[in-house]
């Protein structure tokens, strides 16, 4: 009689698949989700970012800090074992394991490049001087501190009027929280601490808030590209506002749901404030995000309800900026009004990788410079408008549209750019085109087909376009003709030039002089002879000499030039003057 198959035992129990997409694990569980390879991708990108500037952080650490050199060796380690990683592990939450080790190997990498270079730039010792006068009770504001740049690597913004501005020149919150650390780290450190925190806060929220597969992005661009490190370690305000800007843009969409703001958007508004108050870049954004949460609650609750929860998110983050701005206000409200605005009404010298380097670095010069900065405000509310108009095309680059208008004036650094890079990445993270599907837009008659739109979004920078061909084609106002005067003490040099100068325009100019050799500005020469002021159409005589009474020649070929500048027209012009290979009339 046939009993049939055995009972599972130890040594016939039933068989296991061996292979195909119906295996289990022999824990009896489903095998853990592959991560998409995209999110593979960027972890691997993430890890290849911490190579960039280890080297040299490596090799000045062995010269003076050989403690910070072991690190980053163990670093070296890391981040090759995070690259096996990257590639060979299989499920998600091993993958955000790997990921957040090379966050941890960034942070690491961070602090000790903080630790060998953290004296600070211009902005980091001007913060910490403000941070100084804070704690000591004295004006924050409208105090020249010449003696601050005494050293070179401290560089000093010149102004078109032939100066330069020693002055506190950025909202206040920065230089209010490094006060309390001045208090105990009595330098520039002080400044440059906070910054450096605030970089790692503001990443640690970024990682925080986006979803798993984004997060490498962020080690990569917050930290491991070095370009933000690197202006964290000079003391720059601004990142301190990118901090504070994170949890404000991630989801931007959601502010104001249900008509309601909540905690969460309360908290928004607070830190969109704070940003306002720690450097001038926040506030830019701040018109774009609110036609943007405008539009999209219009679109979700209608006309008075989206006016009305706008109007309370936009209250509370002024709110907060009066709150923070108000002792410096009454303080001093001059002081703290124009310290507060400098950066815009200053009249700096053009620096920068702009448009403005037409006239600046290509050409011999512009007699209408101020056109440049019109072409930057005609920018910025071109691209308002076109926010209004077409929110749900150009929202999701809502943190991307503030920055285009710095390419067009006359100081367009990188820095206004790639400094807000993470919330770039904040956007595309998070701020979905489908977020601003239902968004209000304004009905324009007339205006369906794609080719209208198009029409209608160039007549708006039209104007700015204008006024850049206008800046950028307009001839130099002086013609110059200079004739230098070498000396061999011991490097051959300048020891001064004789300018013969024409005004070609209608308008009276008060010229000052600098060399420069690419894209740097020597300190003001000295007019030893000639009349201030050249009358319209008219010629004057100078003789001008450099800082010292002695300039060196570049070599390697490097071009230099003497330049004239006015700052009422703002106007430059650009002569060349001889090289080491040149002989100019020799010593005298």
């Amino acid at each position: 009689m046939d009993d049939g198959p055995p009972a599972p035992g130890p040594a016939t129990g039933t068989r296991r698949p061996t292979g195909g997409p119906d295996r289990v694990l022999r824990a009896g569980r489903l095998p853990a989700a592959a991560p998409p390879q995209w999110h593979r991708g960027l972890t691997v990108v993430a890890v290849v970012s911490l190579f960039i500037g280890t080297r040299d952080l490596w090799t000045r650490a062995t010269a003076s800090h050989p403690a910070a050199a072991a690190i980053v060796t163990v670093c070296y380690a890391g981040i090759l074992t995070c690259g096996v990683l990257a590639l060979s592990v299989r499920g998600r939450r091993a993958l955000a394991r790997v990921d957040l080790a090379v966050l941890g190997l960034a942070i690491t990498l961070v602090i000790c490049q903080y630790w060998l270079d953290h004296a600070g730039s211009d902005e980091g010792v001007l913060t910490a001087q403000a941070a100084n006068a804070i704690l000591h009770g004295r004006p924050a504001y409208g105090q020249p501190w010449p003696w601050l740049f005494s050293t070179p690597k401290v560089g000093v913004t010149k102004t078109m009027s032939g100066g330069a501005d020693y002055t506190y020149a950025y909202p206040p919150l920065t230089a209010l929280i490094a006060a309390p650390v001045h208090a105990v780290v009595h330098s520039t450190a002080a400044a440059t601490l906070v910054t450096t925190a605030a970089l790692l806060i503001g990443t640690l929220a970024l990682w925080v808030l986006l979803p798993a597969p984004w997060r490498p992005a962020v080690t990569a661009v917050c930290l491991g590209f070095g370009l933000l490190p690197g202006y964290a370690r000079s003391g720059y305000p601004a990142v301190v506002a990118l901090a504070f800007l994170v949890p404000v843009v991630v989801r931007w969409p959601d502010t104001g749901a249900g008509g309601r703001l909540g905690r969460y958007g309360v908290f928004r508004a607070v830190c969109l404030g704070a940003a306002c108050a720690s450097q001038q870049l926040a506030w830019f954004l701040v018109p774009f995000l609110l036609i943007g949460v405008h539009a999209v609650r219009r679109g979700e609750l209608g006309g008075r309800a989206a006016r009305a929860v706008t109007a309370r998110y936009a209250g509370t983050a002024l709110l907060t900026w009066a709150v923070l701005n108000a002792y410096f206000a009454a303080d001093s409200f001059h002081g703290w009004l124009n310290g507060s605005l400098l950066p815009i009404t200053q009249g700096a010298i053009l620096h920068g990788q702009g448009a403005m380097g037409v006239s600046y670095y290509f050409t011999d010069g512009s007699s209408r410079l101020d056109f440049y900065s019109y072409a930057s405000v005609l920018l910025l509310l071109g691209l308002l408008a076109a926010t209004l108009l077409f929110v749900r095309r150009l929202g999701p680059a809502l943190t991307v549209l503030p920055w285009l208008p710095f390419y067009l004036a006359t100081r367009s650094q990188d820095g206004y750019f790639l400094l807000m890079t993470p919330l770039w990445l904040a956007a595309a993270a998070t701020v979905p085109a489908s977020a601003l599907a239902t968004a209000w837009r304004p009905m324009i008659p007339r205006v369906r087909s794609f080719r209208a739109k198009a029409v209608v979004a160039t007549v708006l920078v039209v104007p700015s376009l204008l006024c850049l061909t206008v800046a950028a084609a307009s001839p130099p106002p002086l013609r110059m003709t200079v004739t230098a005067r070498l000396a061999d003490r011991p490097h051959r040099g300048i020891t001064s030039v004789r300018v013969h100068a024409v005004n070609t325009t209608g308008h009276p100019l008060s010229p000052h002089f600098a060399s420069r050799t690419g894209q740097g500005t020597s300190g003001w020469w000295t007019i030893r002879s000639g009349p201030h002021t050249i009358a319209p159409h008219a010629s004057a005589s100078y003789l001008v000499s450099p800082p010292g009474g002695f300039r060196r020649l570049p070599r390697g070929g490097a071009r230099f030039y003497l330049i004239a500048v006015s700052d009422k027209p703002m106007t430059i012009t650009t002569a060349a003057l001889p090289s080491a290979g040149d002989h100019g009339d020799g010593p005298r």
